[in-house]
């Protein structure tokens, strides 16, 4: 059996097994066995080396964007509207078949905007290139997941499934956990809150099946053993997604305001040119970009010219980013920041 069909086998008796008290081990159990499989399956082959030309593309900019979707949902055309790239755009599926960057340059920043390939269900299997797709998808800062409003909620949930079978986890904080591996003395377990999703029995089968019989563990939040097998595994991905809904020219006012109101959620109209201010808006807050801008003593700022950094950046990386020396030679720096009132505070850091 090979390992397609054993992931097919765990999926089905998942699927079919109640969730009780009295089979909570069992289903540990078969969580961890499939995470195992997925993680074989993932692993590149030597007969595979050599067929990713077109999906290399060097990541420039402040930021990184992918664009990832069902064939023929509007990523193209998209791009083409966002950025000075033009991306073949027909009525026909599978019309980009490799990785088309573009650059999109808002507030003095430039993000880059990657069209990927249309993907398929069974992606993650390796399906019409699926693979390479989801590949640079991990590298990204964003992703944003171009849907058929016309389609209602079928391409969300079968994408989410893809994504979610690869490690990629949409809209969610890496679990709280304390792991980690040792070479003696059992496995001690602990928790700093109540535990109403995973036990220690639980906690003890899960690291016997992937052989870990010696462990340091620690929840510090009420977690689920998809969460800690997450982090046994160590390879997952938490990036933040915005759920593009293209094409409300063609449904009514109720399901554009229905879709409207879901999480993370945007409408637009690439056909009409709908909403694609407020869709670069949301893809700024997404990204979590800081204007700095610098002053000359006696001078007012030139807002001309902006530094681009990421939220929770210190003085330290706006140093590196002037120049490589500067941060050595750093003394001290006067800072104003805008807050919620567009008032202005000074500080020495």
């Amino acid at each position: 059996m090979g390992i397609l069909e054993k992931i097919s086998e765990i999926e089905k008796e998942i699927a079919r097994t109640q969730k009780n008290k009295a089979t909570e081990y069992h289903l540990g159990l078969l969580k961890a066995k499939l995470a195992k499989y997925r993680a074989q399956l993932l692993e590149p082959s030597k007969s595979a080396a050599g067929k990713g030309e077109g999906f290399d593309v060097m990541k420039s900019g402040d930021a990184r964007v992918a664009l990832i979707g069902f064939p023929s949902v509007g990523k193209s055309t998209f791009l083409s509207l966002m950025t000075s790239t033009a991306s073949e755009a027909a009525s026909y599926e599978f019309t980009t078949l490799t990785c088309i960057p573009g650059v999109i340059e808002y507030k003095g920043a430039n993000i880059q905007l990657l069209d990927l390939p249309g993907i398929i269900e069974g992606a993650a299997q390796g399906k019409g290139r699926g693979r390479q797709v989801i590949a640079v998808a991990r590298t990204s800062d964003v992703v944003i997941m171009m849907l058929d409003a016309t389609k209602g909620e079928v391409q969300r949930s079968l994408l989410e499934k893809e994504l979610e079978t690869v490690g990629i986890r949409l809209n969610k904080n890496k679990p709280n956990i304390y792991f980690k591996p040792k070479k003696g003395g059992g496995i001690s377990f602990n928790s700093t809150v109540p535990l109403t999703q995973c036990s220690e029995k639980l906690v003890q089968l899960i690291l016997h099946e992937y052989k870990m019989f010696n462990a340091e563990v620690l929840f510090r939040e009420d977690c689920t053993p998809d969460d800690f097998i997450d982090v046994i595994v160590g390879n997952r991905v938490y990036m933040p997604c915005l759920y593009v809904y293209n094409k409300i020219d063609q449904i009514s006012m109720e399901e554009v305001d229905r879709l409207a109101r879901q999480p993370h959620s945007v409408v637009i109209s690439c056909g009409m040119k709908l909403n694609l201010d407020y869709l670069l808006e949301m893809l700024w807050q997404y990204l979590a970009l800081t204007c700095i801008y610098t002053k000359k003593r006696g001078q007012r700022p030139d807002f001309a010219d902006a530094i681009i950094l990421r939220k929770g950046a210190s003085v330290e990386h706006v140093c590196h980013r002037i120049h490589r020396t500067l941060a050595s030679q750093f003394k001290y720096a006067l800072v104003w920041v805008s807050i919620i009132h567009e008032s202005m505070y000074s500080s020495t850091c």
